[in-house]
């Protein structure tokens, strides 16, 4: 829960002043230099670690890149909830095939539910035929495809190094060098000096988002990843909460019925 409120925290620093590809790969990038400053910190990550730090990384590639072309089409309110609240139920099912985790019925009642309360988010209101465009929910389930992999990349790489820590700070640390390659290479170089003014919205995003997912990565090696992955998506309620308290947004009714299905579902995941 703490890695979801981190985690929408972050995500409400994007509105910095540059296109969401770019702001997203800012934080990126300044989580990076964080990670690479801890590194001397922190063991060497074992062999076996190193194969899902590269695929990782690679998966944030396509993550962002289907992120930013979703936005193009969708606005956050429906992007968002969409991505985030798909990518769990993918999680869940590779992670009983792949990973040999196992859930309880009641374990996955609640994740049902919780989901059916994030999805609930994206119905909050667009008008018009605009609501569910195609090339918007192309977009969006691509991005939760690209969460579900990354995620459990990530469980996989930190269970083998058995060091949690160690693992998230290197795979942040590689994650920016390439994130920093990748828009160098589509934007050219100077895409650096239009990053240079958002330097401090950048480092705070970064460290928050450092944070935030660095107690998931450690939560997966604690428990199973499909919960770990739906409670971190209650990260769309913080959102909520900090649009409706410090940026004035409305709260509809029905976000509010989505917010008690969301509570409910980590309720049921917690007695199950």
């Amino acid at each position: 829960m703490a890695a979801a409120a981190l985690h929408a925290g972050w995500n409400a620093l994007l509105k910095i002043g540059l296109d969401r590809f770019l702001s997203a790969s800012l934080i990126q990038i300044a989580a990076g230099v964080v990670a690479l400053c801890a590194l001397p910190l922190v063991a060497f990550p074992v062999a076996a670690a190193w194969p899902w730090i590269a695929l990782s990384a690679l998966l944030h590639i396509g993550y962002n890149g289907f992120l930013s072309r979703a936005y193009q089409y969708g606005d956050l309110s429906q992007v968002y909830p969409i991505s985030r609240g798909s990518s769990p139920l993918l999680v869940a099912l590779l992670s009983v095939l792949l990973l040999a985790d196992t859930l309880p019925r009641g374990q996955v009642l609640g994740l049902l539910t919780l989901v059916a309360g994030i999805w609930l988010m994206a119905l909050r209101g667009t008008r018009g035929a605009s609501r569910f465009n195609p090339p918007m929910l192309f977009s969006a389930l691509m991005t939760a495809i690209f969460i579900a992999g990354y995620t459990l990349a990530d469980a996989a790489g930190a269970r083998a190094n058995r060091d949690a820590l160690a693992y998230s700070m290197w795979l942040f640390a590689v994650n920016g060098l390439v994130m920093a390659a990748v828009i160098a290479a589509r934007r050219g170089p100077a895409v650096f000096l239009q990053l240079g003014p958002h330097w401090k919205g950048g480092l705070a995003g970064g460290g928050m988002s450092l944070a935030a997912y660095s107690i998931v990565i450690w939560a997966m090696t604690q428990a199973p990843v499909a919960l770990v992955s739906a409670l971190r998506e209650t990260s769309v309620v913080f959102a909520l909460l900090i649009g409706s308290l410090l940026l004035k947004e409305s709260m509809p009714p029905i976000r509010l019925i989505a917010c008690t299905l969301i509570a409910l579902g980590v309720i049921l995941m917690k007695l199950a």
